[in-house]
C-alpha cells in the first residue's frame, strides 16, 4: 500500500505553503515588517543585550586602563502556539491533493490575515488575540507591558509635538529610531495638520501612510486601539524595531482535518452538516529584546 502523504494523513501544513503562509504574514503584520525575521526553535532562541557604560579610553604611555561597566541582560525568544480553525465542505476530504493544495492557497490569504492580526494584538497589547483578554506574557513580552518610562500622554491637536516628544526621550538615551507604527487616529491627526493653511504632510491623506516618515519606516494599523483586558490606547510607538524587536517561526506548521463532532463549539455536528474542520496550529515567537529603545504615545 502506497504511504500517504502529510496531506492525506492531516498532520502536516503542505511544506511549500509554509513559506508563503509566512512571507504573506510579514506583509501584513505591521511589525513583522517593521523589525527582523529569526528562525525560531521549539526550544526558543536566546539573544544576549549589552549596556555598555562609560567612554573607551585613551591610554598613554604607562597609564592603568580603567574599567569600564557592562550590563548584560538574556532574553529569550520563545515560540508560542497560535490555532485557526474553519469548517469547509466534507468534499475537500474528495479533492485530489492538487486541488487539495489549491484550496489551502487560498485558505492562506484568510489565515495569514488572522496570523498577522494575533502577533500585532498579542505583541503590543499582551491580549490573547480570541478572547482579547490578557495574556501570561503582557507584562513580560508586550509593549504595554514593559515599555513604562518613554511614554508620552497623547493629545489629539498635537500629535506631532507627541511624537517629537517621544523621540527626543529616546535619543536622549543614545537609542535609534528606524520605524514608526501610527494608530488610525495618529494618522489622521497628521492629515490634519496644516501650514499657513497648506496640508502640511499630503502622505497622510485618504487613508494613506507614507512607507517612510522623517527617516524611519512607518506603518499603520487599527490593531493600536483595541478593547480588551487591560490593553491601552497606544496612537504611536517609535524606536529600534530592527535591532530590539525580534520574531519569527517554528518550520513546521500542523494540520488537523477534524471529521466528526463539534470542536469548535458551533452547535453544529460536523458529520449531520456534511462538514469537516481544518485546524492549523503554528508556532511563532517574539521578543522585545530592550524596551529601552521603545516610546509609545498613549491616552492618558
Amino acid at each position: 500500500m502506497a504511504e500517504k502523504t502529510a496531506l492525506e494523513a492531516g498532520t502536516l501544513y503542505p511544506p511549500q505553503l509554509v513559506k508563503e503562509l509566512f512571507s504573506k504574514v510579514k506583509g501584513k503584520s505591521v511589525l513583522a515588517k517593521l523589525s527582523k525575521q529569526d528562525p525560531v526553535p521549539q526550544e526558543g532562541k536566546e539573544y544576549f543585550v549589552f549596556n555598555l557604560e562609560g567612554n573607551a579610553q585613551i591610554v598613554g604611555e604607562g597609564e592603568q586602563v580603567k574599567a569600564g561597566k557592562a550590563d548584560i541582560k538574556p532574553k529569550v525568544v520563545s515560540p508560542y502556539e497560535i490555532t485557526y480553525q474553519t469548517r469547509v465542505s466534507e468534499k475537500f476530504l474528495t479533492m485530489s491533493e492538487e486541488k487539495q493544495i489549491d484550496f489551502l492557497e487560498k485558505f492562506n490569504e484568510g489565515f495569514s490575515k488572522k496570523l498577522a492580526e494575533a502577533i500585532d494584538i498579542a505583541a503590543i497589547h499582551g491580549l490573547e488575540p480570541k478572547s482579547m483578554t490578557d495574556g501570561s506574557f503582557r507584562d513580560t513580552n508586550s509593549f504595554d507591558g514593559l515599555v513604562k518610562t518613554n511614554v508620552v500622554n497623547y493629545e489629539e491637536n498635537k500629535i506631532e509635538s507627541n511624537i517629537n516628544a517621544a523621540i527626543r526621550a529616546l535619543k536622549a538615551l543614545g537609542e535609534e529610531t528606524n520605524g514608526i507604527i501610527f494608530s488610525t487616529k495618529a494618522s489622521q491627526d497628521m492629515s490634519e495638520i496644516k501650514e499657513n493653511n497648506v496640508v502640511k504632510y499630503p502622505q497622510f491623506q485618504f487613508g494613506q501612510t507614507p512607507e517612510v516618515f522623517a527617516g524611519m519606516k512607518s506603518e499603520e494599523t487599527k490593531n493600536m486601539v483595541v478593547t480588551g483586558g487591560n490593553a491601552e490606547k497606544d496612537h504611536v510607538i517609535v524606536g529600534d524595531f530592527e535591532n530590539s524587536f525580534k520574531w519569527g517561526y517554528v518550520d513546521s506548521v500542523s494540520l488537523e482535518v477534524i471529521k466528526y463532532g463539534d470542536p469548535d463549539g458551533a452547535g453544529r455536528d460536523l458529520k449531520a452538516h456534511n462538514e469537516v474542520c481544518l485546524r492549523a496550529k503554528v508556532n511563532v515567537g517574539w521578543g522585545i529584546l530592550d524596551e529601552k529603545a521603545f516610546a509609545r504615545v498613549k491616552e492618558a
